[in-house]
């Protein structure tokens, strides 16, 4: 089975470079926001629990071992194509990691570490770390394979307002932190390339919706150089928009027309994730307080395309594999064109998130 889902990876991963996206960190008065846009062609998603204290195991990619843990933190995550294989999402402790798309991504060479998928290393940060200089030190006990990932960048922030970009160039770990890091924005571009070039591609007073592009990578620089200023502009200047509503302007901004699928306001300082998806536009939220995470107790979801406002925490349902398998299907069913997964590799993925145990049993 861990074969055969395997080769389902690989599959979705060799899809054209479309998983593009804008993300930035925000902060003000010891308040702390992170934003971030989903781009893609399908809608199809889940909000999902992850709970603590349970044993995982990474799947096995063509090179080197696999790697195993239990989950420290319980999470809040966002999934399309399987549970245990995130998006992006918080934890418990407020640490966030999200990740997009970066042509010319170079991953270390194989050794020793064990080697993972781009985004089950997602969910083994949140499982595992509750900081941001935590998840950097975890380079020295894993890395991602060279072999059957996607070219990605990760944009990750805690609750005590730290931030950093991960990024992986020539072969090698390059992250962007503290004075090195002005303004904690990402989109398609490498920082250091995207910060050379913002101030030239687009002026501070320059807003409006972006055109939908046929490459994503087209505009990236001008999405990074919008949200930078509109970050910057609310750093320094008297709005009166809350932090969290100020958020969502800025990823109106850089709305990528039909392509921009979901919405993501994650609020580190009272754990509580915002969020809406282009058919069902108005915003939700979910506050961990809502949610159970010890590892006896029942992981829930949430279809992220079903009519609803305001808090959900009443609307969570007990995670299923009908509803993983559900979503799967349509995901893969409406991105047919970039993601030419079989109904085999669906059932897999749906198989392997429903091995995890909880350590304590």
């Amino acid at each position: 089975m861990k074969k055969l889902f395997f080769i389902a990876l690989i599959v979705l991963f060799s899809a054209e470079p479309l998983l593009c996206c804008t993300t930035f960190f925000i902060h003000k008065n010891g308040q702390f926001a992170f934003g971030r846009n989903y781009d893609w062609i399908t809608d199809a998603g889940m909000v999902c629990s992850n709970l603590r204290g349970l044993s995982k195991t990474s799947i096995k990619m063509p090179e080197g071992s696999s790697v195993d843990w239990v989950s420290k933190y319980g999470s809040i995550t966002f999934n399309q194509y399987g549970k245990e294989f995130p998006n992006g999402g918080m934890n418990e402790m407020g640490l966030v990691v999200e990740m997009m798309w970066l042509d010319g991504s170079q991953y270390p060479k194989p050794d020793k570490r064990p080697s993972m998928f781009v985004l089950q290393w997602i969910q083994y940060q949140l499982d595992n770390c509750a900081s941001v200089k935590e998840v950097i030190a975890t380079n020295k006990k894993i890395r991602i394979s060279t072999k059957g990932n996607a070219p990605v960048h990760y944009l990750i922030a805690d609750a005590s307002g730290d931030a950093a970009t991960i990024e992986f160039l020539g072969g090698r770990l390059v992250v962007h932190r503290g004075t090195n890091l002005p303004l904690p924005v990402l989109a398609n571009t490498a920082y250091a390339t995207s910060s050379k070039l913002a101030d030239v591609e687009v002026s501070p007073d320059e807003f409006g919706n972006l055109p939908a592009s046929h490459s994503y990578s087209d505009n990236s620089v001008r999405r990074f150089a919008h949200a930078c200023s509109m970050v910057k502009k609310y750093q320094q200047s008297d709005i009166g928009s809350s932090i969290v509503d100020y958020s969502f302007q800025i990823l109106d901004k850089v709305n990528q027309s039909e392509f921009t699928k979901w919405s993501i306001v994650y609020d580190l300082n009272n754990k509580t994730v915002y969020f809406k998806s282009a058919r069902f536009p108005d915003i939700k939220s979910l506050s961990f307080s809502d949610i159970d995470l010890s590892c006896n107790s029942k992981a829930v979801s949430f279809d992220m395309n079903q009519p609803s406002s305001g808090n959900v925490g009443k609307l969570l349902a007990p995670f299923s594999d009908e509803l993983n398998l559900s979503i799967m299907r349509t995901a893969v069913s409406e991105s047919r064109s970039q993601v030419p997964l079989t109904e085999e590799h669906v059932k897999n993925s749906v198989a392997y998130a429903s091995a995890i145990r909880c350590s304590i049993n």
